[in-house]
């Protein structure tokens, strides 16, 4: 008599409409070639720039995709994939996922209310201003320059990968920075003090080698040399190093993986996340939480997992069980 062995079915989401749908279709590559093929089932569910669901080459609307699926690891970057929105989606139709549920999601990817909330549990952040939209006179703009020495960093409220961020001196560059991300529908801009020091980032995983919030080892963030800061083309034209384990002190390192702890159970997130800091002569300041960063063998969170001897195809076991155990 044989035994038949059901195999879990886990979806995963990749792609989408975002401005990291490359990224997200490597994060999704990553995750297809490295779930067991023995304990699962993978199927690819593609979603284009359009927002279209695809199965098998096939356009398909959301509920049936996910009414064929146990579990989805969620692959998605940036908007609609770690804004809330396709968590939203998971949720209304009762599938298990990875990562963050969709307020904590939002949370996260808003940078304004993830900086008061990390300053609510003490820790530091840059002084900003949030210009959500151009006025007749544009007094706003001129105020931030006031406000902040030179030079200052002006971001996008919720795109992710370092994408539309820019160093900038003086009001002429910080208008057309604004403008032209407001033109590009950014929905907002933080105008932002520039902190000088040491770029770091740390990944939180929930319950892995019996702690609660496992911190592998922070990685330190050295961009090229003509480069300010980590900006989108030196993350993905291999132009910056990514140094794990940081040659920090130790009281430095316990301090980042302490305040990446805090801001994952201030923000709650859930399963895993990675925060990024910067390390200054006057201390450790929080810049923003990602709840989807990148899963490939070349992104940041899984390379610190492989220094601390954990490999992509068992944390992706991991995140698969603390999804169903939801």
């Amino acid at each position: 008599m044989y035994t038949v062995r059901m195999q879990t079915i886990v979806g995963v989401l990749r792609g989408g409409p975002s401005r990291e749908h490359e990224v997200s279709l490597a994060s999704g590559h990553s995750i297809l070639s490295n779930l067991s093929p023995e304990r699962y089932t993978a199927r690819d569910i593609f979603i284009d720039k359009q927002g279209t669901w695809h199965v098998a080459g096939r356009p398909v609307e959301p509920h049936r995709a996910l009414r064929q699926v146990d579990v989805v690891l969620n692959a998605l970057h940036g908007e609609y994939g770690e804004d809330g929105e396709v968590q939203k989606v998971l949720e209304r139709n009762g599938v298990p996922y990875t990562g963050a549920d969709s307020f904590a999601s939002y949370l996260a990817a808003h940078k304004a209310l993830a900086k008061e909330r990390a300053r609510e549990v003490g820790l530091k952040t840059p002084r900003y201003t949030l210009i959500e939209a151009r006025t007749g006179d544009d007094r706003h703009i001129v105020e931030s320059v006031r406000s902040f020495s030179q030079p200052m960093v002006v971001k996008p409220l919720r795109w992710g990968s370092s994408i539309g961020v820019s160093v900038v001196t003086g009001y002429a560059k910080l208008y057309e920075a604004v403008v032209d991300l407001l033109a590009r529908g950014a929905g907002g801009v933080l105008v932002e003090e520039y902190i000088r020091g040491r770029e770091a980032t740390v990944g939180v995983v929930e319950n892995l080698r019996g702690e609660e919030l496992y911190t592998p080892p922070p990685v330190e963030i050295v961009p090229p040399e003509k480069e300010e800061f980590f900006s989108y083309s030196a993350k993905y034209s291999g132009g910056a190093r990514e140094v794990c384990p940081a040659p920090f002190t130790r009281a430095i390192s316990n301090e980042l993986m302490q305040a990446a702890r805090t801001v994952h159970t201030a923000l709650g997130a859930r399963h895993y996340s990675r925060s990024d800091f910067i390390v200054a002569p006057n201390g450790v300041y929080y810049l923003e939480t990602n709840t989807s960063p990148g899963l490939t063998n070349e992104s940041i969170l899984p390379k610190s997992l492989a220094a601390a001897g954990i490999s992509l195809p068992y944390f992706f076991e991991h995140l698969v069980n603390l999804a169903r155990a939801r």
